[in-house]
Order: structure tokens, then sequence, then C-alpha cells
């Protein structure tokens, strides 16, 4: 009876210590809005690399999961989902529907209708990022004021598989 009761603690430690480790290095996370439609879907289950960005830097067309300045009904601060457009030092033009980063068209095959609103012209400093959704008119993103460029610290993770629905499952893109 001892000898299993051992057996039972060393499991449930063993366990515990997993759960933290996995824990440390992914973030689950449920997406709450459809400004990534149709990539995400409102109440996908996404898992998030916490620590590529520690090792690596950010890529454009990553989708990323930030803190931004905006805030939740509750005061909480908000998390953002978006995909990275462009990086620190790439000049960003969006002029007559279409994307430009360092005067090429950018492809975006994730895009349902392949129209971006907008008309900007600028060059993305040093420590920030330009992140749009997928669902571009209805996306609260760096094209707007209140949004603006994210600071890279403010990224939480990668978003980088979909656990739910099952149908769906798999790496994201």
């Amino acid at each position: 009876m001892k000898q299993e009761i051992i057996e039972w603690v060393k499991t449930i430690l063993i366990s515990l210590v997993i759960a933290l480790i996995i824990t440390t290095f992914v973030k689950p996370t449920i997406v709450k809005n459809h400004s990534m439609s149709h990539t995400l879907e409102e109440n996908d289950f996404l898992m998030i690399n916490r620590l590529l960005y520690r090792r690596s830097e950010p890529n454009d067309g990553d989708i990323i999961v930030f803190r931004s300045p905006l805030t939740t009904a509750t005061g909480q601060e908000k998390l953002l989902i978006k995909r990275i457009i462009a990086l620190p030092g790439d000049e960003i033009v969006i002029s007559e529907g279409q994307v430009y980063i360092n005067g090429n068209s950018l492809e975006e095959p994730y895009l349902e209708d392949g129209y971006t609103l907008g008309d900007i012209s600028m060059v993305v400093p040093e420590g920030k990022l330009f992140v749009m959704g997928d669902n571009r008119n209805n996306s609260l993103d760096s094209r707007d004021q209140m949004l603006g460029l994210v600071d890279e610290e403010d990224i939480i993770g990668k978003a980088f598989l979909r656990l739910y629905p099952f149908n769906r499952f798999g790496l994201l893109q």
C-alpha cells in the first residue's frame, strides 16, 4: 500500500512538472473576433509559441498574439491576433487596394477578396511591426491610429497550431 501511494505521488509530481514546462513554452488561446477570418474563425483554439522570438526575429507572414493599448469592457489588457505584414526597415505602401512592401506587390493568398482599404506610405521604424488582420474590412490593425504599429516587445508569441475545431486541426501558415 505504501509503495502504491509513493508511485501515485511520483506520477502526480511528474505530471505537474511537465504541465509547468509546457505552459512556460506554449500558451493556449481562443480567437474572440473575426479580424483573421477566414484563416482563423471565432472560437478557434490555438497554441502560441512563447519562446520563438527570444531566439529568432519575427518574419513577415507570421500570425502573432500581442498586447495592445486597448482594454476589454472589464478594463483588462486586450490581446490581439494579427498577421505581420511589414518588418522594421520595410517600406509599406497601401494604394488602390494593393499592399506593396519595398516596392513589390504583396502576394496574399489568405485574403478572401484580395483588397486592402487604406492609403498608407511609410517606413516601419526599428523595434516596430506593421500588422493587419486577414479580414481587412473588419480588422482594427496598424492602419488605424487607435492601434498603430506594434512594439516587438509586446509580442506574446507566434500562433503555430490550431487544435479546435478538429476538422481544421493543423499547423498555421
